[in-house]
């Protein structure tokens, strides 16, 4: 299993962004939001795909030109003349355009380049917030971009999807709301050596810890 390209892709404090480029990830941001150049030149684009703003988010890419992008969600058969538009868009400011199939036995009908760009599919991982219902074995050999989901979940999804890339904020999410670390098996509190709390900065060691793991366990 080749390391694919991993992504910090959360939006917020920018201490987060430096841990996560520390240990080697690349930066992903969700577009229009707040992005930190200083830290790290953006690769990988994402856009709220609940509440898509196409003008808005095209001009960031003009602006940013990650190396991968995002387009809009091909939730249903019919959107897929408008989806490869905002794909051919895409294609001016990106080497790469995700298009995130949803819907059943489309997989087939996405090109494998659109207007000089390479095309991966997205895989949203199955959560109890959001994620496709598309069967893995649609996906094929076809290269595919992890969208959300926990470290483990995305490492056995990668025995059966050609994953080139994989991003998610849940080592993020577990950090800041539970001061817990992913030890490659398991999740963990975030303690000292001799087994007190680690204080105030505890979430930030313990997303410091989990990128730490990731890394190990997709290497």
């Amino acid at each position: 299993m080749a390391t694919p390209a991993l992504i910090y892709c959360a939006a917020g404090n920018p201490r987060f962004v430096r841990i996560a480029v520390d240990a080697g990830f690349l930066y992903g941001a969700q577009l229009p939001d707040t992005v930190y150049p200083d830290i790290a030149p953006l690769w990988f684009a994402d856009q709220n795909w609940k509440r898509p703003r196409r003008d808005a988010y095209m001009a960031r890419l003009a602006e940013r030109r990650p190396t991968q992008a995002t387009v809009l969600d091909l939730e249903r058969e019919e959107q897929l003349p408008e989806v490869l538009d905002w794909a051919e868009e895409a294609a001016q400011h990106v080497k790469r355009v995700v298009i995130i199939p949803k819907a059943f036995g489309i997989t087939d009908r996405i090109p494998a380049r659109i207007a000089g760009a390479d095309v991966v599919l997205g895989y949203s991982v199955p959560t109890k917030y959001a994620g496709t219902e598309v069967p893995v074995w649609e996906f094929g050999m076809r290269p595919v971009h992890l969208l959300g989901g926990s470290p483990p979940a995305q490492l056995r999804l990668a025995h059966y999807l050609n994953v080139v890339s994989a991003d998610g904020n849940y080592a993020n999410l577990k950090a800041t709301r539970f001061c817990e670390w992913w030890d490659g098996s398991r999740w963990q509190p975030t303690l000292r050596d001799n087994g007190e709390p680690w204080g105030h900065d505890a979430p930030y060691e313990a997303f410091r810890r989990s990128c730490e793991s990731i890394m190990a366990g997709w290497a």
